[in-house]
């Protein structure tokens, strides 16, 4: 496949930099996993990437917590691909963790998508979908990693077990992505006009996302903004 522009996956080089920031991935899985920040804070979800989990997060949902959200982890283990349950166990997670309150969902590279699906599937109890380079938009096939995936998730990218649908689902969407990812398309990412409401650029690796104390002091200033703009 030849992709040109923001359509072509990051050099095979930029992985690199992906794996130097295994050691931030280590360094800041420290910590416990409960709810973190207020209780009487916003509810929020944050859904780890492809070979994730809730400790991965943990810099990103301290981050959300000091801002004042009620932070939740998915509690739903390692991330290792989609499964035909994923979107109906999310849902549950929603109405447990939302008590009466529609929750912020914030996905991080695979679990953006299955936040963008939780948001059509159940948008009375979504409040806003918050993607973090994550692969929505275009070929399934515009980042570096799909032939891995499909090895250890058990199915093809462009046949998956739940719905892969690229127009915006029916909730706000914030889209934040970053031309230095090592992994993921900037166009897959960053998608076009009528598949999210707002996309952000910012400049951190893959990994950053939800591991660089810096980008995700950024992201949660994004998404602050992104959310007073819709008030």
């Amino acid at each position: 496949m030849e992709w040109d522009g923001d359509d072509r996956p990051p050099a095979n080089w930029r992985r690199l930099h992906e794996a130097a920031s295994l050691a931030s991935r280590f360094w800041h899985g420290f910590g416990h996993l409960r709810p973190r920040g207020p209780e009487d804070g916003p509810p929020a979800l944050v859904i780890p990437g492809w070979m994730a989990s809730d400790r991965t997060t943990i810099a990103l949902r301290r981050a959300l917590a000091e801002d004042g959200w009620r932070v939740h982890g998915w509690e739903l283990g390692w991330n290792w691909g989609a499964k035909a349950d994923t979107i109906s166990r999310l849902r549950r997670r929603l109405a447990d963790i939302g008590n009466g309150q529609k929750v912020l969902v914030v996905g991080w590279s695979l679990g953006g998508v299955y936040a963008r699906e939780l948001g059509r599937a159940a948008p009375d109890l979504v409040r806003a979908v918050v993607t973090l380079g994550s692969p929505f938009s275009g070929d399934p096939r515009q980042n570096n990693v799909w032939r891995m995936y499909e090895r250890i998730a058990g199915h093809k990218v462009d046949d998956p077990p739940i719905p892969r649908i690229t127009d915006k689902p029916p909730v706000a969407h914030l889209a934040i992505w970053s031309p230095n990812d090592g992994i993921i398309a900037p166009r897959a990412a960053r998608g076009l006009d009528h598949e999210r409401d707002q996309a952000i650029e910012l400049k951190c690796t893959h990994m950053g996302f939800g591991v660089s104390r810096r980008a995700v002091r950024d992201v949660t200033r994004e998404i602050d903004r992104f959310l007073k703009r819709r008030v």
